[in-house]
C-alpha cells in the first residue's frame, strides 16, 4: 500500500467548513497526492466511479443529507472496484447507533469531533498499519469472501470457520458463517451462527435482521417480529429493512405498532426523498392515510418538482375524508394531467361528497367524453 504523501484522499461532508479543514490538516502533515471533495454520499460515488480518477482513502463524515456515510460506506465495500479503499469515518458522537453500523459496514476506523491534526495523523497511521498487517481473522474472512466468489462455497465456509479461531471478541466470523450457511440452504446452521453471532456483539444488527428473515421463513412470526425490532432499537437508519419489518407488522393486524417504526424511520430519514416516498406508499397501501399525507407533504416541500405525488397526496387526502384539501390538490394535478381518468372519477367522488352535485357532474361527464362506456362515471351521474 502507498503511503499517505501518495494517495489521493476522498474527503465527504456535507458541510464546507469541515471538508476544508480536513484539508487543511492533511496538506500541513503533507498527506495526499491529491484532494477530492464531495458533499454527500452520492457525490462522492460519482467521483469513485470516475475513469480518470483514483481514489486511495476516503474520509467520511457519518450523518449527511441524501446519502449518509453508512450508506456510501455500503456502496464502497459491495463494488469490487472499490471495497477494498481504506476508511476513515468522521461522527458527531460515538453512541450505540455509530458503532452499530461501522460494525455492519466493516468501516475501517472512526475519529469522533472535535479533532485536531495530531489525531487525524494519528488515527490514519493506525488505520494503514491495521491495513497492512491484517490479523489472521480478517485474512481468513477475506480468504472466505474470494472463495464464496469463485462458487466456492464449503471452501468459504472452511475459512469462515478457522476466523472464528483468531478472536473471542467479534461478531463478524459468525454472522458470515450464518450468511454462508443461508445461502447453501443450511437454515438450521445459519440460525444457530447468526445466534452466536449476536451473543458476541449485541450491537450486531445484521445478524438481527438475518434472524427475523429466517424466523419469517420458519413461519415463526413472533420471533421474527421480535428481532426485527431488536434491529430496529439498535438502528432506525435502513429504511428498507425498516418498512419490510412495518409490512410484517400490519400483516399480524399491529398497526400501531407498524405505524410507530414507520414514523421512527421518517424522522430517521429527513432527507431521503426515496425513504419518504415508499414509506407514503406503504401507508397508502395499509390505509393510514394521515401518515402518508405527512410523508407526501415533507416531499413536495423539499423537492415541489416531483409534480407526480400530488394525485397521490390528494388520493390520501380524500382516504381521510379530508375532502376540501383533496379537491384543491387533485383539481391542480389536473392542470397537469388533463386527461387522467382515476382522477377524475375522484374528484366526482370528492363532490358528491360534499354534496356539491353540480362539480361532481362535470367531473363524470368529462371522463364520458374520454370513455363513454365508462361504468363508474355513469352510475356517479346518475348520482348528481
Amino acid at each position: 500500500m502507498q503511503t499517505p504523501d501518495k494517495m489521493n484522499f476522498l474527503i465527504v461532508d456535507d458541510i464546507d467548513n469541515m471538508r476544508r479543514s480536513i484539508r487543511a490538516m492533511l496538506k500541513l502533515i503533507n498527506y495526499g497526492k491529491k484532494h477530492y471533495e464531495a458533499g454527500n454520499g452520492r457525490e462522492a460515488l460519482k467521483i469513485l466511479t470516475e475513469d480518470s480518477v483514483k481514489i486511495d482513502f476516503i474520509i467520511s463524515d457519518y450523518n449527511m443529507p441524501t446519502m449518509s456515510g453508512t450508506e456510501l460506506l455500503d456502496q464502497v465495500r459491495t463494488n469490487k472496484s472499490t471495497r477494498d479503499i481504506p476508511f476513515l469515518m468522521i461522527t458527531a458522537e460515538a453512541n450505540m447507533e455509530v458503532v452499530a453500523e461501522a460494525a455492519e459496514h466493516d468501516v475501517d476506523a472512526y475519529l469522533t469531533k472535535p479533532f485536531v491534526t495530531a489525531s487525524l495523523e494519528q488515527k490514519i497511521n493506525e488505520l494503514l498499519r491495521n491495513l497492512n498487517s491484517p490479523s489472521a481473522m480478517a485474512t481468513h474472512l477475506r480468504n472466505a469472501r474470494n472463495l464464496e466468489e469463485k462458487g466456492d462455497l464449503p471452501g468459504a465456509i472452511c475459512e469462515a470457520e478457522k476466523a472464528i479461531d483468531q478472536t473471542s471478541i467479534s461478531s463478524r466470523p459468525f454472522r458470515e458463517l450464518g450468511r454462508l450457511y443461508l445461502k447453501s440452504g443450511n437454515m438450521d446452521k445459519s440460525l444457530t451462527y447468526f445466534k452466536q453471532a449476536i451473543a458476541t456483539n449485541r450491537l450486531d444488527v445484521t445478524s438481527y435482521h438475518y434472524l427475523g428473515h429466517i424466523y419469517h421463513r420458519r413461519g415463526e412470526t413472533n420471533k421474527a417480529i421480535d428481532n426485527f425490532y431488536k434491529a430496529m432499537e439498535i438502528s432506525p437508519r435502513h429504511y428498507d429493512r425498516a418498512i419490510k419489518f412495518a409490512r410484517l407488522l400490519f400483516k399480524q393486524g399491529k398497526e400501531k405498532e407498524a405505524e410507530k417504526i414507520l414514523r421512527l424511520v421518517l424522522k430517521s430519514n429527513t432527507g431521503n426523498f426515496e425513504a419518504k416516498e415508499e414509506i407514503a406508499m406503504v401507508c397508502e397501501e395499509f390505509k393510514i392515510p394521515a401518515l402518508a399525507v405527512k410523508a407526501f407533504r415533507e416531499i413536495l416541500k423539499e423537492a415541489p418538482e416531483r409534480t407526480y405525488l400530488n394525485i397521490k397526496l390528494g388520493n390520501c387526502l380524500y382516504m381521510q375524508e379530508d375532502y376540501l384539501e383533496a379537491s384543491r390538490v387533485l383539481e391542480k394535478a389536473m392542470e397537469k394531467q388533463s386527461e387522467n381518468i382515476d382522477v377524475m372519477l375522484t374528484l366526482a367522488r370528492i363532490y358528491l361528497a360534499m354534496k356539491i352535485p353540480v362539480r361532481a357532474d362535470k367531473w363524470a361527464a368529462r371522463v364520458l367524453r374520454l370513455d363513454p362506456d365508462n361504468k363508474e362515471a355513469r352510475a356517479l351521474l346518475a348520482k348528481c
